[in-house]
């Protein structure tokens, strides 16, 4: 394969509660046939839930899409999947067929990017890019997003990993904490 492979993200359809076990054999399929060049990530779209019950906050999982899973695949011709990688995953046990394919063998059409970028955020996944930002505790900074766009704040904790910052905006004369995106705030003030 060429370094010029674009990756897409496509839904397959499953059977409802089946999710989990086609992901396993999805991802099996694709080490012991030699796919891994054309398939990558196999997800079942699903979310953390918090519930509060007799007082306990209970968490649990919930499935956001029951009866779909999300395969990342190379789509090296004109935006679609190879024929091989297409015959994997059709034919993987509990696949029914492709969201987006108009039967009689038909590829199917990938998800859009924004598409692609609002249910990896439901699921905790962040599509956005890594920002590197060199800021510091104390550091006086601009909001540019959100409730206190415009708004000047101090610095307070950063948390590179989540891509966050702690800040305190004074608010009607008292300092307020929030919490704010690397893409929420800018340094050059």
């Amino acid at each position: 394969m060429t370094d010029s492979i674009e990756k897409a993200w496509f839904v397959v359809h499953t059977y409802s509660g089946y999710e989990h076990k086609v992901q396993t054999n999805l991802e099996s399929r694709t080490q012991t046939m030699g796919m891994a060049d054309q398939i990558f990530r196999v997800l079942v779209p699903e979310q953390e839930v918090s519930t509060v019950q007799d007082g306990e906050v209970k968490t649990s999982i919930e499935n956001d899409f029951p009866g779909y899973v999300l395969v990342e695949m190379a789509t090296p011709q004109d935006g679609n999947m190879t024929d091989e990688a297409w015959y994997v995953v059709r034919n993987t046990p509990g696949v029914t067929g492709f969201l987006g394919s108009h039967g009689a063998g038909s590829k199917p059409n990938s998800l859009l990017p924004e598409e692609v970028d609002l249910l990896m955020k439901r699921m905790g996944m962040t599509g956005e890019k890594v920002v590197d930002l060199d800021v510091e505790v104390g550091q006086t900074i601009k909001i540019v997003a959100g409730p206190f766009n415009g708004m000047e704040g101090i610095i307070r904790s950063i948390d590179p990993e989540k891509q966050e910052v702690e800040a305190t905006v004074e608010v009607f004369g008292r300092e307020t904490p929030t919490e704010l995106g690397f893409n929420d705030i800018d340094t050059n003030i």
